[in-house]
Protein backbone atom coordinates (compact mmCIF):
# COMPACT_ATOMS: atom_id res chain seq x y z
CA UNK A 1 0.00 0.00 0.00
CA UNK A 2 2.74 2.39 0.82
CA UNK A 3 4.76 2.26 -1.71
CA UNK A 4 1.58 2.31 -4.36
CA UNK A 5 0.77 5.97 -2.77
CA UNK A 6 4.57 6.80 -2.29
CA UNK A 7 4.23 9.65 -5.14
CA UNK A 8 1.75 10.78 -2.93
CA UNK A 9 3.52 10.77 0.34
CA UNK A 10 6.50 13.52 -1.34
CA UNK A 11 3.79 15.31 -2.43
CA UNK A 12 2.54 15.66 0.60
CA UNK A 13 5.83 16.42 2.02
CA UNK A 14 6.17 19.49 -0.27
CA UNK A 15 3.05 20.92 -0.10
CA UNK A 16 3.43 20.90 3.96
CA UNK A 17 7.02 22.47 3.88
CA UNK A 18 4.98 24.71 1.07
CA UNK A 19 3.61 26.35 4.54
CA UNK A 20 6.59 26.84 6.71
CA UNK A 21 6.71 30.33 5.32
CA UNK A 22 3.56 31.42 6.68
CA UNK A 23 5.15 30.19 10.53
CA UNK A 24 8.01 31.86 9.48
CA UNK A 25 6.67 35.31 8.72
CA UNK A 26 4.63 35.03 12.11
CA UNK A 27 7.26 34.39 14.47
CA UNK A 28 9.37 37.17 12.57
CA UNK A 29 6.77 39.56 14.16
CA UNK A 30 6.76 37.77 17.49
CA UNK A 31 10.67 38.66 17.32
CA UNK A 32 11.81 35.30 16.43
CA UNK A 33 14.75 35.15 13.60
CA UNK A 34 16.18 32.44 11.42
CA UNK A 35 18.46 30.08 13.36
CA UNK A 36 15.65 31.18 16.61
CA UNK A 37 13.12 29.68 14.52
CA UNK A 38 15.29 26.61 12.88
CA UNK A 39 15.33 25.78 17.05
CA UNK A 40 12.12 26.24 17.83
CA UNK A 41 11.10 23.62 14.97
CA UNK A 42 13.78 21.49 15.66
CA UNK A 43 12.94 21.38 19.81
CA UNK A 44 9.44 20.96 19.20
CA UNK A 45 9.62 18.43 16.69
CA UNK A 46 12.12 16.56 18.56
CA UNK A 47 9.45 16.03 21.49
CA UNK A 48 6.97 14.98 19.20
CA UNK A 49 9.20 12.29 17.79
CA UNK A 50 10.33 11.39 21.33
CA UNK A 51 6.56 11.27 22.35
CA UNK A 52 5.84 9.20 19.57
CA UNK A 53 8.92 6.69 20.54
CA UNK A 54 7.43 6.20 23.95
CA UNK A 55 4.41 5.14 23.12
CA UNK A 56 5.16 3.24 19.83
CA UNK A 57 8.32 1.41 20.30
CA UNK A 58 11.00 2.49 23.01
CA UNK A 59 13.13 0.31 20.15
CA UNK A 60 13.29 2.68 17.83
CA UNK A 61 15.67 4.83 20.41
CA UNK A 62 18.59 2.34 19.24
CA UNK A 63 20.82 3.12 16.22
CA UNK A 64 24.20 1.71 15.57
CA UNK A 65 27.34 4.07 16.38
CA UNK A 66 29.19 3.47 13.21
CA UNK A 67 26.02 5.29 11.58
CA UNK A 68 25.75 8.19 13.58
CA UNK A 69 27.57 10.67 11.06
CA UNK A 70 24.36 9.65 8.86
CA UNK A 71 22.14 11.66 11.80
CA UNK A 72 25.14 14.10 11.70
CA UNK A 73 24.78 14.59 8.08
CA UNK A 74 20.70 14.95 8.04
CA UNK A 75 20.63 16.81 11.50
CA UNK A 76 23.39 19.65 11.20
CA UNK A 77 24.47 19.91 7.48
CA UNK A 78 20.95 18.55 6.60
CA UNK A 79 18.62 20.27 8.54
CA UNK A 80 19.76 23.01 10.69
CA UNK A 81 21.74 24.43 7.95
CA UNK A 82 18.90 24.31 4.88
CA UNK A 83 16.33 25.45 7.24
CA UNK A 84 18.98 28.74 8.14
CA UNK A 85 19.14 29.35 4.99
CA UNK A 86 15.41 29.05 3.58
CA UNK A 87 14.01 30.98 6.32
CA UNK A 88 16.83 33.51 5.57
CA UNK A 89 15.96 33.90 2.10
CA UNK A 90 12.54 34.10 3.56
CA UNK A 91 12.94 37.21 5.18
CA UNK A 92 15.02 39.19 2.49
CA UNK A 93 12.54 38.08 -0.65
CA UNK A 94 9.12 36.64 -1.25
CA UNK A 95 8.09 32.97 -0.41
CA UNK A 96 8.04 32.33 -4.59
CA UNK A 97 12.27 33.45 -4.95
CA UNK A 98 12.63 31.87 -1.43
CA UNK A 99 11.36 28.09 -3.04
CA UNK A 100 12.54 28.41 -6.05
CA UNK A 101 16.11 29.01 -4.67
CA UNK A 102 15.88 25.90 -2.37
CA UNK A 103 14.93 23.92 -5.33
CA UNK A 104 17.86 24.31 -6.68
CA UNK A 105 18.70 21.04 -4.56
CA UNK A 106 17.37 18.57 -7.61
CA UNK A 107 20.27 19.62 -9.57
CA UNK A 108 22.50 18.92 -6.64
CA UNK A 109 20.91 15.58 -5.62
CA UNK A 110 20.90 14.25 -8.97
CA UNK A 111 24.75 15.13 -9.45
CA UNK A 112 25.27 13.47 -6.11
CA UNK A 113 23.48 10.71 -6.11
CA UNK A 114 24.79 9.45 -9.50
CA UNK A 115 28.35 8.76 -8.38
CA UNK A 116 26.77 7.25 -4.77
CA UNK A 117 23.98 5.25 -5.12
CA UNK A 118 24.59 4.55 -8.77
CA UNK A 119 21.83 6.29 -9.85
CA UNK A 120 21.64 6.55 -13.59
CA UNK A 121 20.91 10.09 -15.19
CA UNK A 122 18.89 9.25 -18.16
CA UNK A 123 17.32 11.45 -20.21
CA UNK A 124 13.85 11.46 -18.75
CA UNK A 125 15.41 12.55 -15.91
CA UNK A 126 17.14 15.41 -17.11
CA UNK A 127 13.97 16.59 -19.19
CA UNK A 128 12.05 16.56 -16.07
CA UNK A 129 14.84 17.89 -13.37
CA UNK A 130 14.53 20.85 -16.56
CA UNK A 131 11.22 21.64 -16.65
CA UNK A 132 10.82 21.67 -12.91
CA UNK A 133 13.62 24.14 -12.84
CA UNK A 134 12.15 26.29 -15.21
CA UNK A 135 9.00 26.32 -13.45
CA UNK A 136 10.34 27.45 -11.03
CA UNK A 137 11.71 30.47 -12.49
CA UNK A 138 8.91 31.18 -14.06
CA UNK A 139 6.85 30.74 -10.45
CA UNK A 140 9.50 33.01 -9.24
CA UNK A 141 9.21 36.14 -11.54
CA UNK A 142 12.71 36.47 -11.44
CA UNK A 143 12.94 36.17 -15.64
CA UNK A 144 10.11 38.78 -15.82
CA UNK A 145 12.50 41.16 -13.63
CA UNK A 146 9.70 41.39 -11.65
CA UNK A 147 10.94 40.28 -8.70
CA UNK A 148 13.90 41.86 -6.99
CA UNK A 149 16.48 39.58 -6.28
CA UNK A 150 19.34 40.88 -3.99
CA UNK A 151 22.93 38.97 -4.14
CA UNK A 152 21.98 38.45 -0.27
CA UNK A 153 19.39 36.74 -1.21
CA UNK A 154 20.90 34.84 -4.35
CA UNK A 155 23.68 33.24 -2.37
CA UNK A 156 21.36 32.25 0.86
CA UNK A 157 18.98 30.58 -1.31
CA UNK A 158 21.26 28.56 -3.18
CA UNK A 159 23.39 27.64 -0.13
CA UNK A 160 19.49 26.68 1.08
CA UNK A 161 19.44 24.05 -2.22
CA UNK A 162 22.88 22.61 -1.34
CA UNK A 163 21.51 22.72 2.39
CA UNK A 164 18.59 20.29 0.95
CA UNK A 165 20.22 18.03 -1.70
CA UNK A 166 22.74 17.12 1.50
CA UNK A 167 19.73 16.10 3.87
CA UNK A 168 17.83 14.08 1.02
CA UNK A 169 21.40 12.46 0.23
CA UNK A 170 21.88 11.51 4.04
CA UNK A 171 18.23 10.38 4.64
CA UNK A 172 18.94 7.98 1.76
CA UNK A 173 21.48 6.57 3.54
CA UNK A 174 19.55 6.28 6.75
CA UNK A 175 16.90 4.54 4.95
CA UNK A 176 19.12 1.96 2.69
CA UNK A 177 20.66 0.86 6.78
CA UNK A 178 17.17 0.16 7.47
CA UNK A 179 16.19 2.64 10.09
CA UNK A 180 12.73 3.05 10.40
CA UNK A 181 11.30 7.28 9.52
CA UNK A 182 10.55 8.52 13.25
CA UNK A 183 14.02 7.17 14.41
CA UNK A 184 15.38 8.87 11.57
CA UNK A 185 13.57 11.99 12.26
CA UNK A 186 14.18 12.00 16.12
CA UNK A 187 17.93 11.88 15.80
CA UNK A 188 17.81 14.72 12.66
CA UNK A 189 16.64 17.26 15.35
CA UNK A 190 18.49 16.12 17.92
CA UNK A 191 21.63 16.90 15.72
CA UNK A 192 20.26 19.86 14.91
CA UNK A 193 19.31 21.07 18.33
CA UNK A 194 23.03 20.32 19.41
CA UNK A 195 23.73 22.80 15.59
CA UNK A 196 21.22 25.75 17.23
CA UNK A 197 22.59 25.90 20.73
CA UNK A 198 25.68 26.68 19.36
CA UNK A 199 24.56 29.86 17.13
CA UNK A 200 21.60 30.94 18.28
CA UNK A 201 20.15 33.01 20.98
CA UNK A 202 17.95 30.85 23.17
CA UNK A 203 17.41 33.52 25.71
CA UNK A 204 15.17 35.46 22.77
CA UNK A 205 12.95 32.22 21.79
CA UNK A 206 11.86 32.04 26.09
CA UNK A 207 11.40 35.37 26.40
CA UNK A 208 9.06 34.93 23.04
CA UNK A 209 7.29 31.63 24.94
CA UNK A 210 6.74 34.04 27.95
CA UNK A 211 5.20 36.75 26.54
CA UNK A 212 3.38 35.31 24.12
CA UNK A 213 1.98 32.78 26.76
CA UNK A 214 -0.46 29.59 25.29
CA UNK A 215 -0.62 31.03 22.02
CA UNK A 216 2.57 31.25 21.38
CA UNK A 217 3.46 27.77 22.51
CA UNK A 218 1.01 26.45 20.78
CA UNK A 219 1.81 28.20 17.61
CA UNK A 220 5.17 26.55 17.93
CA UNK A 221 3.41 23.11 18.43
CA UNK A 222 1.19 24.12 15.28
CA UNK A 223 4.32 24.65 13.30
CA UNK A 224 6.54 21.97 14.24
CA UNK A 225 3.65 19.19 13.39
CA UNK A 226 2.47 21.05 9.62
CA UNK A 227 5.89 21.94 8.92
CA UNK A 228 8.25 19.22 9.84
CA UNK A 229 6.61 16.14 11.83
CA UNK A 230 4.06 15.27 9.13
CA UNK A 231 6.32 15.98 5.94
CA UNK A 232 9.18 13.84 7.48
CA UNK A 233 7.47 10.79 7.97
CA UNK A 234 5.91 11.16 4.70
CA UNK A 235 8.94 12.10 3.03
CA UNK A 236 10.61 9.17 4.17
CA UNK A 237 8.17 6.73 3.61
CA UNK A 238 8.41 7.41 -0.14
CA UNK A 239 11.88 7.26 -0.16
CA UNK A 240 11.86 4.01 1.01
CA UNK A 241 10.32 3.20 -2.88
CA UNK A 242 12.15 6.09 -4.77
CA UNK A 243 15.25 7.22 -6.16
CA UNK A 244 16.49 10.01 -4.22
CA UNK A 245 17.25 11.74 -7.59
CA UNK A 246 13.48 11.53 -8.36
CA UNK A 247 12.22 12.56 -5.15
CA UNK A 248 13.83 15.54 -4.80
CA UNK A 249 12.06 16.42 -8.36
CA UNK A 250 8.53 15.17 -7.08
CA UNK A 251 9.19 17.22 -4.23
CA UNK A 252 9.60 20.66 -6.14
CA UNK A 253 5.49 21.10 -5.94
CA UNK A 254 6.41 23.25 -3.27
CA UNK A 255 7.75 26.37 -4.67
CA UNK A 256 4.19 25.85 -6.77
CA UNK A 257 1.82 25.61 -3.19
CA UNK A 258 5.05 28.16 -1.84
CA UNK A 259 3.20 30.63 -4.53
CA UNK A 260 -0.15 30.02 -3.71
CA UNK A 261 0.32 30.89 -0.04
CA UNK A 262 2.08 33.65 -1.16
CA UNK A 263 -1.35 34.59 -3.26
CA UNK A 264 -3.81 34.19 -0.92
CA UNK A 265 -1.89 35.05 2.67
CA UNK A 266 0.50 38.00 1.80
CA UNK A 267 -1.30 39.02 -1.63
CA UNK A 268 1.98 37.86 -3.27
CA UNK A 269 0.77 37.68 -6.80
CA UNK A 270 1.54 35.76 -9.30
CA UNK A 271 1.68 36.18 -12.89
CA UNK A 272 0.69 34.45 -16.52
CA UNK A 273 4.30 33.11 -16.91
CA UNK A 274 3.79 32.13 -12.85
CA UNK A 275 1.14 29.78 -13.83
CA UNK A 276 2.90 28.37 -16.92
CA UNK A 277 5.79 27.80 -14.04
CA UNK A 278 3.05 25.72 -11.81
CA UNK A 279 2.07 23.80 -14.85
CA UNK A 280 5.74 22.90 -15.82
CA UNK A 281 6.64 21.66 -12.85
CA UNK A 282 3.02 19.57 -12.01
CA UNK A 283 4.14 18.12 -15.57
CA UNK A 284 7.75 17.67 -14.45
CA UNK A 285 6.19 15.45 -11.46
CA UNK A 286 4.06 13.68 -14.08
CA UNK A 287 6.33 12.56 -16.52
CA UNK A 288 8.72 11.64 -14.09
CA UNK A 289 5.74 8.60 -12.68
CA UNK A 290 4.58 7.55 -16.12
CA UNK A 291 5.26 4.33 -16.75
CA UNK A 292 7.76 4.66 -20.06
CA UNK A 293 11.08 2.97 -19.81
CA UNK A 294 13.80 4.78 -21.56
CA UNK A 295 15.72 2.14 -23.70
CA UNK A 296 15.08 -0.42 -20.30
CA UNK A 297 17.50 1.98 -18.11
CA UNK A 298 14.99 4.73 -16.78
CA UNK A 299 13.94 3.76 -12.73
Amino acid sequence: MQRKFAQLFIILAGCCWASSGIFVRELNDMGLYSMQIVEVRSIFTFAIFALLILIKDRGLFRIKLKDIWCFIGTGCLGIAFFNYCYYQTIQVSSLSVAAILLYTAPIFVMLISAPLFSEKLTKRKLVALAMAFAGCLLVSGILQGETLLTPEAFLVGILSGIGYALYTVFSKYTVEKGYNAITTTFYTFAFAIIACLIFSDSKQIVEVMYEGGTFAVAFMILFALISTVIPSLSYLTGMKYIEAGKVAVIASIEPVVATIFGFFVFAEKPTVLGFAGMILVVSAIIMLNLKIEEKGQDG
